[in-house]
């Protein structure tokens, strides 16, 4: 489990989805290993935080690829449970691998592995039980106003019955993963800064939110209201990964 809730801390995250086969995995994770151990303000608790997710079948030796530089290891999906579900992966096995932090409710595993709130709910439950902190993924599925867009998401947040103190969320507008740019900077500020106050019944400093969708170097400080970046395909270039982390280490606090 991360510590969440922390007010100034800036937290870059990469998911590897299913682009890098296993071998390419391994050799980007050791570049990435190289990269932030040339970056000493990069330490673990410190302001800068980074969590790594690459495919399941990577997991172990990314830990160890990992151990000497702080990162933490995140996991691209859970089970609900474990026992008798073929196929899955259950929290407590992750937590055993080493993972700190697993992703719940992506678009993909809503739209395309009919994943809904419900269950959503139950992998952030088992995720939470098992010491994992949810990295919960919500997010409007086509552009409207940011108000509509934060009433959205607010909605997938509260059907996931959790604290939101107690996760990190992942705010990414459907429409613009995968798109040739990001959403525009004034629009996400908006969205974010609505949806803290849809949350009434949790301080606003105390829900983080780190925007993802087409992210990448030199966005990062245009969003004054976001607390990072989850970066997906620009990323996978280690070195635009070094240049985000820089912004990052820079930033205005």
């Amino acid at each position: 489990m991360v510590e969440t809730g922390q007010p100034g801390v800036t937290w870059i995250g990469v998911s590897t989805k299913m682009y890098l086969g296993y071998d390419a995995s391994l050799a980007w994770l050791r570049q990435v290993r190289d990269i932030v151990a040339h970056r000493p303000e990069l330490v673990s608790g410190g302001p800068v935080q980074l969590f790594l997710i690459p495919s399941f079948p990577v997991l172990d030796a990314a830990r160890a690829l990992l151990a000497d530089v702080p990162v933490h290891l995140g996991a691209q999906n859970c089970a609900w449970g474990d026992g008798p579900l073929t196929g899955e992966v259950s929290p407590a096995m992750l937590a055993e691998l080493g993972v700190r932090l697993v992703e719940i409710g992506h678009a993909e595993r809503r739209m395309q592995f009919a994943e809904d709130d419900a269950v959503v709910a139950r992998k952030a439950a088992a995720a939470l039980a098992a010491g994992l902190t949810p990295l919960l993924c919500v997010g409007e599925p086509e552009r409207s106003t940011p108000e509509e867009a934060a009433a959205f998401c607010a909605r997938q947040v509260l059907s996931a019955q959790v604290d939101p103190a107690s996760v990190i969320l992942a705010y990414e507008p459907v429409w613009a993963i995968g798109a040739p740019a990001p959403a525009p900077a004034d629009y996400v500020n908006a969205t974010i800064t609505a949806l803290r106050g849809e949350l009434k019944a949790t301080p606003a400093e105390k829900v983080q939110v780190v925007y993802g969708g087409s992210a990448g170097p030199g966005l990062l400080n245009q969003l004054d209201a976001a607390d990072g970046l989850f970066l997906g395909r620009f990323a996978h270039d280690p070195a635009n990964l070094g240049k985000v982390l820089d912004e990052a280490l820079t930033r205005p606090r």
